[in-house]
């Protein structure tokens, strides 16, 4: 079964393998920003992938040291046995942008993997990360035209609040 984990080297082929799936499109919840060509990914983040994984594990403190407009965010990954299947992001405030179109939680599943209910089961799993860092209320959004992620969101009890510039915005309360 598949489970949400801290990010760990030892799924270095399977994540690259992953990467390459993806062919340059967005990996949400990755913490892989801007560029995710497969020549950035062969050179830079598979050359140094402790390094990359060992970045993923201190984003969850504040004190880290981040680029600007990034806040403090817990990376987990999700996998199945040796199998790398998707990566989440819990980020513990929002900013401006956040708030308008990036959410609390972010995810992304490899390609080969979808339609398997793997995303629905990262962000339930996630949710009481969220709950234990304080969230009493998870932003999450996703692309108008991402039915997949839109039925994610619902399943998990996301309750639409309104769409900005292309992007739905639901809320998911947490109990204490």
């Amino acid at each position: 079964m598949a489970t949400l984990i801290t990010p760990d080297v030892r799924f270095r082929n399977s994540w690259l393998a992953a990467a390459e799936e993806f062919n340059g499109e967005r990996m949400d919840g990755s913490g892989v920003y801007g560029d995710t060509s497969k020549e950035r990914i062969r050179t830079e983040i598979a050359g140094d992938f402790a390094g990359f994984v060992d970045s993923l594990v201190k984003e969850r403190f504040p004190d880290t040291p981040r680029q600007e407009g990034l806040v403090p965010c817990t990376y987990l990954w999700l996998v199945d046995c040796d199998e790398f299947l998707g990566s989440l992001a819990v980020r513990h405030t929002l900013n401006d942008f956040l708030f308008e179109q990036g959410g609390h939680i972010g995810y992304s599943v490899r390609p080969s993997a979808r339609r398997q209910g793997h995303a629905a089961r990262a962000l339930q799993d996630a949710l009481p990360v969220a709950r234990d860092l304080g969230i009493a209320r998870v932003l999450v959004t996703c692309a108008e035209d991402n039915a997949g992620s839109r039925a994610v969101i619902e399943k998990n009890g996301g309750v639409y609040e309104d769409s900005r510039d292309g992007t739905r915005r639901y809320w998911i309360g947490l109990p204490e």
